[in-house]
């Protein structure tokens, strides 16, 4: 019987959850990034003059584990289909590399943006 309401709400937490736990325990990019989260946040409250400021620079530091978790779930399904070189299986892995690094480029141009500001500007 599939869950509805609460209970739904208490299965989906479990499962989110399950899957930090697993990218935490097998990704090294994920830990990381979660380590520069937690300097980052306190970093962000600090440089940032404003409410919309630190909550640019927090969401990007949340956009990269966003998108790590993906590339690695992208990763997980592919070597689930076979570890055999296949063109496919490459650009699929490729690709979920490229969307890591945009969203650090992101991220990066949102800090530089606000550290100029602060400092030079």
């Amino acid at each position: 019987m599939k869950k509805t309401g609460l209970a739904h709400f208490v299965a989906a937490a479990g499962y989110s959850w399950r899957g930090f736990c697993a990218a935490w325990r097998g990704e090294s990019a994920f830990r990381q990034e979660v380590m520069l989260l937690v300097v980052g946040v306190p970093l962000a409250w600090w440089l940032g003059h404003t409410m919309l400021e630190r909550a640019l620079l927090v969401s990007s530091l949340l956009l990269v584990l966003l998108v790590e978790l993906m590339n690695s779930a992208i990763e997980s399904v592919v070597d689930r289909i076979g570890f055999e070189v296949h063109e496919l299986s490459g650009k699929a892995k490729d690709m979920g590399s490229a969307a890591v690094f945009l969203s650090l480029v992101i991220a990066g141009t949102l800090w530089i943006s606000v550290l100029w500001e602060r400092f030079y500007a």
